[in-house]
């Protein structure tokens, strides 16, 4: 796996290379921004907009970009952005470990949304954008923006068609989601994201549940595994735009706005790529066979993340805010009825 990670590493870096202009002035203020996501995934999840953003920045700035445990772990991505290592980042709050009390929150947290417009909404207009910006604002670190991206479902080598399916599953997963899913007999794996693929051929893991179809068939994933779980955990990954706070001010108004500019673009077309990705590749796809738990059994997992929300609020007043946000959000959607919420 080393030597597979040294490989990918070095084929990484071509590609975001390229997204740097050949010839700058000596005043070019030039940036260094990682993400997540690997080089298929980064194809359609960041870089686009960092190449929007550099065309139109021109000679002003430049943004070099790096892709997953490129310049650092993702684990660490918080720490080097908040030292300056890195001058941006691409994340949810969870994986990348950021030291504050909306980290769990990051990621897929359990039920809290249906589907991806559930995310900006909540951020947008109920009041979440806030809370974050204060968060961050504390530890040094400038929240630009959040958006979503894919639903949360299982990608496995046996088919999924009961919770007594799950027991003793080795699975990579996100920490929140993994702390969550334990009570159901998933066992959670951390590894490197480029180790996956591998991990699942040796038997290291039994399967993922890291993204939605339109993942799997991107990165690889879907021809590892067998079987795609219908039901889900989330309706949607909640991911941020971030920057090291001196950085950031540093920029005059005019990077700043065409920065957030760009990074709108990237969530609107995370929107409709994966919206049809996820459709399209059910019906379409044929590398994974589809299975489902029953709704009357899956109903204990939709309740489980309610008590999961409580165990969650009970430990701290900001965590509790945030909650009380999701729950009401929810309760909201649910009043609202179709085609916001169905049942």
């Amino acid at each position: 796996m080393t030597n597979r990670r040294t490989f990918l590493k070095g084929a990484a870096a071509a590609p975001a290379a390229a997204l740097a202009t050949p010839a700058l002035a000596q005043s070019t203020i030039r940036w260094r921004m990682q993400t997540y996501a690997g080089p298929a995934l980064a194809e359609h999840v960041i870089d686009p907009a960092i190449k929007m953003f550099n065309q139109i920045a021109g000679d002003r700035m430049q943004i070099e970009l790096y892709y997953a445990d490129q310049l650092v772990p993702t684990g660490e991505l918080f720490r080097a952005m908040q030292r300056g290592t890195i001058d941006a980042v691409q994340s949810d709050d969870d994986s990348m470990a950021s030291p504050t009390e909306v980290t769990v929150f990051g990621g897929y947290f359990p039920f809290a949304s249906r589907y991806s417009l559930d995310v900006p909404v909540l951020f947008n207009q109920y009041g979440l954008n806030e809370i974050w910006d204060a968060e961050y604002s504390k530890v040094g670190v400038k929240h630009i923006s959040a958006g979503a991206w894919d639903p949360c479902h299982f990608a496995t080598k046996d088919p999924i068609n009961s919770l007594e399916d799950l027991k003793g599953k080795r699975v990579f997963t996100f920490p929140t989601a993994g702390r969550f899913l334990s009570q159901f007999g998933v066992v959670p794996v951390t590894l490197p994201w480029e180790d996956i693929e591998v991990a699942v051929q040796t038997g290291e893991l039994d399967g993922i549940a890291w993204s939605g179809i339109t993942e799997d068939y991107t990165v690889g994933w879907a021809d590892v595994t067998n079987y795609f779980l219908t039901n889900n955990i989330s309706g949607a990954w909640a991911g941020s735009f971030f920057a090291n706070m001196d950085r950031w001010n540093e920029l005059p108004e005019d990077l700043q706005t065409l920065f957030r500019v760009c990074t709108d673009q990237s969530h609107y077309y995370r929107q409709w790529w994966y919206w049809g990705g996820e459709a399209s590749l059910r019906v379409h796809g044929d590398k994974l066979k589809l299975t489902t738990i029953p709704d009357e059994e899956w109903a204990q997992v939709e309740a489980a993340a309610v008590a999961f929300w409580d165990e969650i609020a009970a430990e701290s007043e900001t965590k509790a805010k945030v909650v009380e946000i999701i729950k009401r959000y929810n309760a909201d959607m649910q009043k609202a009825g179709r085609p916001y919420r169905y049942s």
